[in-house]
């Protein structure tokens, strides 16, 4: 199972984007197509091989069966960067597919989330080795939130859904309800956030897995979720709550790339009879 990191065209507008020339939002518009259907081909081909030659019991359920569905779950995250800087007939567009596709990844991940939920009930936690994945349930609500909040942002002012005769800014109306509802997906964020957090201080595991960058990235999501609500509460408070998260962040990802290295050197990883699953 694989899980994508930034996509390339949300870096690139992040360097090149002020200013840019008509090619080159061109490009990001093509590059974001592209995507999508890269990765909604990825999820259905995925899954599918899964549902068709593997066979999983719900005590061995772990929050990686999410994975494939993260790819087209940041189609969103890309919209709401893109989005505002393209022309109006390719903006709507662009802020719909990602609507879309962070909807489609979210709706797989809160289908899986109910066996997760259901195997911490019969079974309880995981063992120790495998409690840092269960930072992946932190990701898919938080990235969402995200991207709600910034392709609401992303509308032109004159957006106009309803009838003419109504005169309203639905642009803002959307982006209040996009605010609402990522407060809403922020605090199931938090709730995964402690559960991980305690099961993984209750007993730490003993030794460097690959799953330890679920402890970055998925949290690496929900910081930039904490940053953007700060910014669209215009809460002085949060916004200190979204800069202390990110100090947090660098530390853990210097940590965790550490010891990755390190179990590399000492042949703890990535060596025969050193797999992933060896502990199961």
């Amino acid at each position: 199972m694989v899980e994508c990191s930034t996509p390339y065209a949300t870096t690139a507008k992040r360097y090149f984007g002020d200013g840019a020339g008509e090619s080159f939002v061109i490009t990001l518009e093509v590059l974001f197509w592209i995507y999508c259907v890269c990765t909604l081909a990825t999820a259905v081909i995925q899954y599918s091989f899964v549902f068709s030659y593997h066979r999983y019991s719900l005590q061995t359920m772990m929050p990686s069966w999410i994975l494939p569905a993260f790819p087209i779950m940041l189609s969103g995250t890309i919209a709401s960067v893109i989005g505002s800087q393209q022309p109006h007939p390719s903006a709507i567009p662009i802020i719909l597919g990602g609507i879309t596709f962070q909807g489609l990844g979210f709706s797989i991940s809160f289908m899986m989330y109910a066996h997760y939920i259901g195997r911490l009930m019969e079974s309880g936690l995981p063992s120790s080795e495998h409690r840092p994945g269960m930072f992946i349930c932190v990701g898919p609500p938080a990235f969402t939130a995200l991207a709600l909040v910034g392709m609401a942002k992303g509308l032109p002012e004159d957006f106009k859904l309803l009838d003419e005769t109504y005169a309203i800014a639905e642009a803002r109306v959307i982006e209040l309800i996009a605010i609402i509802v990522g407060v809403f997906l922020w605090a199931l964020s938090l709730w995964f956030f402690c559960i991980a957090l305690f099961a993984v201080l209750c007993s730490r595991p003993k030794a460097f897995h690959l799953n330890w960058w679920a402890m970055v990235f998925p949290n690496t999501g929900f910081t930039l979720a904490t940053i953007t609500l700060g910014n669209a509460l215009h809460s002085r408070a949060v916004q200190w709550v979204g800069t202390a998260m990110s100090i947090c962040i660098v530390c853990m990802f210097l940590f965790v790339l550490v010891n990755n290295v390190r179990a590399v050197i000492r042949k703890d990883i990535m060596f025969p009879g050193k797999d992933e699953d060896i502990s199961e």
